[in-house]
């Protein structure tokens, strides 16, 4: 904690932190509240069945988590700040006391986030800010459901009690990419099981199109970033590195306009394209580039979760050398 700004920045963060949990309420009491609009009603029964679910046939913990709502009156939990040098598609790293590591720096206001956004970008760093609609406290608190997400469509409220739930299971400090491209492929695996639970076929339809969505958006900036990467290994001036980088970003936004040709009106991801930078490829990386080594894990061991899991603690268990050895190489983007 050396530093006021450090100082400072925890203080937020552990006053933000209670600020949730003091607005926890239980589920059954909110639902018994006639106050309680009847949508708000609705979304928290399904998310307490989806949670049974979680940890009955998706093998993630059964506690306490995602069994209360609060309600924070505004859209996100939090706000992440994303940076990256000029020339690098590496995200800076920031270090905290209890999670390691971490390729982001989170601020449960938007003005503080803007803020320290300003100061990064004063220093020459590329810089992305992104509203956060949950994060997990890794089992340290009984995380509840929040108003920033109970209104998403049923499969993705699924989805992110699933992808939350999963960071309990396995988290290794400093690896934010094995973290969070772990707990994306639980989230798939576990949506899929609890479709085929419920036997929705509009819900199954809706998922599978989110799901394509998805995965070519990110292997659009994964592939930008890649070949980005390359480039800013060039012996290049910094002037020509300038235009370089400004054509690959123009490039990158026209077959984001083509793609979405193909999904029926949905922009979705309109707002990353807007002024993006090496850190908006950044925080796309650290979600989803080890997704596909997951998926073929779980393959492997034939859906057995418990299997999967106990091979992912040996690799969280390794030096991160190692276990980027055993994962292998990412697969090409498509």
């Amino acid at each position: 904690m050396a530093g006021c700004g450090n100082f400072g920045y925890y203080l937020q963060s552990i006053d933000g932190q209670m600020q949730v949990m003091r607005a926890r309420q239980p589920v059954a009491e909110v639902i018994a509240d006639p106050a309680t609009p009847p949508a708000i009603r609705d979304r928290l029964a399904r998310a307490l069945v989806i949670r049974d679910f979680a940890s009955r046939e998706v093998g993630l913990p059964d506690n306490a988590s995602y069994r209360s709502y609060a309600d924070l009156q505004r859209p996100f939990v939090v706000w992440n700040v994303f940076a990256a040098a000029e020339f690098s598609v590496e995200p800076k790293q920031w270090c905290f006391v209890i999670a390691g590591c971490a390729g982001y720096r989170g601020y449960f206001t938007q003005v503080e986030a803007a803020a320290y956004a300003r100061e990064l970008r004063g220093e020459g760093l590329d810089v992305f800010v992104s509203g956060v609609p949950a994060y997990s406290t890794l089992g340290w608190f009984d995380d509840p459901l929040l108003n920033t997400f109970i209104r998403y469509p049923p499969h993705e409220l699924a989805r992110l009690i699933f992808h939350e739930l999963a960071h309990q299971v396995v988290y290794v400090k400093g690896d934010s990419e094995f973290n969070e491209s772990f707990a994306a492929a639980v989230e798939a695996e576990g949506v899929r099981r609890w479709i085929a639970h419920s036997g929705d076929a509009g819900m199954r339809a809706d998922f599978e199109r989110a799901q394509q969505r998805r995965a070519q958006f990110s292997g659009l900036v994964l592939t930008y970033r890649r070949e980005l990467g390359a480039l800013y290994r060039t012996p290049l001036a910094r002037e020509e590195m300038r235009g370089r980088k400004a054509d690959f970003f123009a490039a990158m936004k026209r077959d984001y306009e083509r793609l979405k040709l193909q999904w029926d009106g949905f922009a979705g991801y309109d707002r990353f394209f807007d002024n993006a930078g090496n850190a908006h490829l950044a925080s796309v990386a650290i979600y989803h580039a080890l997704v596909p080594q997951f998926r073929h894990m779980i393959a492997q061991h034939q859906g057995d979760l418990a299997a999967f899991y106990a091979e992912v603690k040996e690799l969280a268990a390794l030096g991160r050398e190692e276990r980027a050895a055993r994962l292998g190489p990412v697969a090409p983007a498509r």
